[in-house]
């Protein structure tokens, strides 16, 4: 078994109004690039992680199209929230929901042969910042990127952090740790941080996470510490094609 990684899929399936198309020349055709690239590269016995912002449906009736393209794709898929995942409903409604060969992650962890995936979304963090690597000229989310950070997005972060070290305490000991974020978990520059800590302390091999778009040409991000490899799988950012993780 193989395992990779793509996520911000946004697709629109459901709400065609909402096309990532409007977003420049780059989201031409996404979903069928996306499509393409994943039967090219992963096997009915290989594992796709999806680090969030999966649908711009409002509501899950909204979002069924869009998961059942997800379904379409070869191999087995996780899925974890990202912040404009509005139509993500409660854990038992959501996996009474998803298709088969769908899998979702909320304050727990799965297994897959040797493999255990946890995670949680996270939120924005003053311990780092990205602006500077973003082109905001084609970004596809305009200045929000660069919003201040609040007293709510500390609530949020800190409360996200306890999602994750719920899900971390799940993961089996005897397995080999992967995990999934919306958010990134670490600067650039590969810092410590709260979240990094906290999940290289549960060893995880590798952390996959998106939400970073438009990212400035001939940039390389994040990579690995001594201890846990750290994956931008934003679809933009990898050409529409998943990464190999394992």
């Amino acid at each position: 078994m193989n395992i990779f990684a793509l996520s911000d899929f946004h697709l629109s399936f459901g709400t065609p109004n909402k096309s990532m198309e409007v977003f420049g020349p780059i989201w031409k055709d996404w979903t069928d690039k996306i499509a393409t690239s994943c039967h090219e590269m992963i096997s009915s016995n290989d594992l796709l992680l999806i680090a969030g912002d999966i649908s711009w449906a409002s509501t899950l009736e909204q979002a069924h199209q869009d998961l059942k393209f997800i379904a379409s794709l070869p191999g087995k898929k996780v899925l974890i929230k990202g912040n404009h995942d509005y139509w993500w409903p409660s854990y038992k409604k959501l996996c009474e929901a998803l298709p088969k060969s769908v899998y979702a992650i909320q304050n727990n962890s799965l297994e897959f042969g040797p493999f255990a995936i946890g995670g949680s979304r996270l939120w924005d963090s003053q311990e780092y910042h990205f602006s500077r690597y973003v082109d905001f000229t084609r970004s596809a989310f305009g200045k929000d990127e660069i919003k201040p950070f609040s007293e709510e997005d500390g609530a949020i972060f800190q409360r996200e952090l306890g999602r994750l070290e719920l899900s971390l305490k799940t993961l089996p000991q005897h397995a080999k740790k992967i995990v999934m974020t919306h958010y990134p978990p670490i600067g650039a520059d590969l810092q410590p941080s709260k979240a990094s800590t906290m999940i290289e302390a549960y060893g995880a091999l590798a952390c996959v996470f998106g939400h970073l778009h438009s990212i400035k040409k001939n940039v390389q991000l994040f990579g690995k510490t001594t201890q846990t490899h750290y994956h931008l799988t934003s679809c933009d950012y990898l050409d529409f094609k998943p990464i190999q993780i394992v």
